[in-house]
């Protein structure tokens, strides 16, 4: 397993996600696992030899998945609680931005924090970081919507 997904929002939510980024249920995804500390949700991940752009280096496409994923669900948390209901809505991105500010080393664990900084009834937008290190590799900010009956992603968790 790559990722750390023990009682991740991930596992608890969505144990049959498949998912690239963040489906427990993919042998062959990223398998991220967003966890909820206070106001922000942190994921931890080990890039291996295949994630790699370039010798000792994440490359950029990965980067952006993880920061995708842990987004979509650190918005899912935001409208759970917001809404005060005992599951998450189910939740696709509608856009996102990342800024790459450094090479990112995949040596050591990278760490994920992410924050919904505005939330809605149906969406939230969220702004998180990539470190590495200590220093930060990558940021990203994000709207993710929860989607209705007939979206070809409701109930995909």
């Amino acid at each position: 397993m790559v990722g750390d997904v023990g009682e991740s929002l991930q596992a608890r939510y969505s144990p049959g996600g498949v998912c690239f980024g963040c489906g427990p249920a993919n042998e062959l995804g990223l398998r991220i696992g967003s966890f909820p500390e206070g106001e922000e949700v942190v994921a931890r991940f080990q890039p291996q030899k295949h994630h790699e752009a370039f010798a000792g280096v994440l490359n950029g496409g990965i980067i952006g998945a993880l920061l995708d994923c842990h987004s979509n669900w650190t918005a899912a948390w935001a409208l759970m609680r917001r809404a005060a209901a005992d599951r998450p809505p189910c939740t696709v991105t509608a856009e996102f931005h990342v800024r790459l500010l450094r090479p990112t080393p995949t040596a050591a664990p990278v760490e994920l924090r992410a924050r919904a900084v505005e939330v809605q009834d149906d969406r939230a937008v969220v702004e998180a970081t990539l470190q590495a290190g200590g220093k930060i590799c990558a940021t990203c900010r994000g709207t993710f919507v929860a989607v209705s009956p007939g979206h070809p992603a409701y109930h995909r968790w």
